[in-house]
């Protein structure tokens, strides 16, 4: 779980603050220490906030709240390995969440974040929570975290996932592009994870488009959340589990049962909003955030 606190390379490609960036650590793995490279952008002042993505999505997910929550945290958002710039893990290191766990707290040590607040959404909610119980961090806000399923209520989401993923897979970039243009092509191509689809801007829904079809680490990070359940509890630190009304992925009654295996954490109610609500009601959401990080 541990790796050294010197990175082996970090590159700015971008002079300014907010620029993409990315980080190369070691992670321990059972063939010894192996590099994983993470892309990020990192904005803003105040105590450090990281943020995280779902599956098959990148880290501009967070581009409608970040410019909100740069005004009182130093953001720092990761595209997660096998997802967006960051690449797949090396051989040798699994998609699993004891991996994420060593790749997140190696990039903190790499970065000199100690113990940041972390918010994340499906996926990343689900890490978050996993950064939480192991008190690497200092607050959690998980939205429509996975791990909260039935099995049943699993198997759904996950054939939901694969359909989206062959859609865009399959899909001419011309047609991606063409459909993006219109509110009614916009709500085509993302109503399942969004309640508010015509929000979106075209060059958003075509970027997000092409991150699901070219994530080298969608399959296997599937695959390992197969056996998936988050039953422990997440003591001695803020935890607000945060839901969208509207969610059609992850059905908002699995919230009920991460307040109930979380019993201290606050349960809020996103109203109007989809799986992934930060374009839905930005503000909302950033105030959820800031809300539990202070």
């Amino acid at each position: 779980m541990s790796a050294p606190s010197t990175p082996v390379s970090q590159t700015v490609p971008a002079a300014f603050s907010g620029g993409p960036r990315s980080v190369t650590f070691p992670v321990v793995s059972p063939r010894g220490p192996l590099p994983v490279t993470l892309a990020y952008t990192r904005v803003g002042s105040g105590e450090p906030l990281l943020l995280l993505h779902g599956i098959g999505h990148h880290r501009q997910a967070w581009d409608p709240v970040i410019d909100i929550l740069a005004v009182e945290r130093d953001v720092i958002a990761v595209d997660l390995p096998g997802f967006g710039e960051s690449p797949a893990l090396a051989d040798g290191l699994a998609h699993d969440l004891p991996t994420m766990n060593a790749a997140l707290g190696a990039l903190c040590q790499a970065l000199e974040i100690e113990r940041p607040h972390v918010a994340g959404n499906s996926l990343g909610g689900l890490l978050a929570l996993e950064l939480g119980r192991a008190q690497l961090v200092r607050s959690v806000t998980a939205l429509s975290p996975a791990g909260f399923w039935s099995p049943v209520e699993r198997r759904y989401a996950f054939g939901v996932l694969q359909a989206m993923r062959q859609t865009a897979l399959r899909m001419p970039l011309p047609v991606v592009e063409r459909l993006s243009r219109t509110a009614a092509g916009r709500t085509v191509l993302t109503s399942t994870i969004y309640a508010r689809p015509g929000r979106r801007s075209p060059e958003a829904v075509v970027a997000e488009t092409l991150a699901l079809a070219q994530a080298t680490g969608f399959t296997e990070t599937l695959r390992a959340g197969a056996s998936v359940q988050f039953t422990d509890d997440v003591p001695g630190l803020p935890v607000t589990v945060a839901w969208g009304t509207r969610d059609r992925l992850l059905v908002r009654r699995q919230g009920v049962r991460a307040k109930s295996v979380i019993p201290l954490s606050r349960l809020v109610r996103l109203p109007g909003c989809g799986h992934v609500p930060m374009s839905d009601d930005p503000a909302l959401v950033a105030r959820v955030i800031l809300d539990t990080s202070r």
